[in-house]
């Protein structure tokens, strides 16, 4: 059974004075701005990176709760932050690395129980599989 998400994206103007916005089909975006300024140079709205982030922090998260499940434990929290990190090449820009920092309190977990969970998780994400870079995991388990 495959489920199909959509998103969209709209765009005017040249690269970097043009403005674009994006949506997704449940309407929690709902034309969120995003442009130049946004993704290289700090300004007002998102950009494809952030949101890269967002969906691979979010998607970590669900896995590691999922595999915790599965071994009969239950998280009290998971918080999970995406550093995506943009380099330019001979060949233009990339995405060439995404590093998910996850720090989570787990009644009963212990620290080797946790670090064998979190790297699977890691691994089984869908965003984790459908991304072409190098992603790392800083796992910490809060006691």
């Amino acid at each position: 059974m495959a489920i199909i998400k959509k998103a969209s994206a709209h765009w005017s103007g040249d690269l970097k004075t043009g403005i674009g916005s994006i949506s997704t089909e449940t309407g929690v975006l709902r034309e969120a701005p995003y442009g130049f300024k946004a993704r290289f140079e700090g300004g007002k709205g998102t950009n494809p990176e952030e949101l890269i982030g967002a969906a691979h922090a979010g998607c970590f998260s669900m896995a590691f709760s999922m595999m915790l499940g599965e071994a009969g434990l239950k998280a009290e929290s998971i918080d999970t932050q995406a550093e995506v990190t943009l380099d330019q090449g001979d060949g233009g820009f990339s995405i060439t690395a995404v590093k998910l920092i996850m720090k989570a309190k787990i009644p009963g977990a212990s620290p080797a129980q946790f670090d064998e969970l979190s790297k699977k998780a890691k691994e089984g994400c869908p965003v984790s599989k459908v991304l072409n870079a190098k992603i790392s995991l800083e796992a910490t388990l809060v006691q």
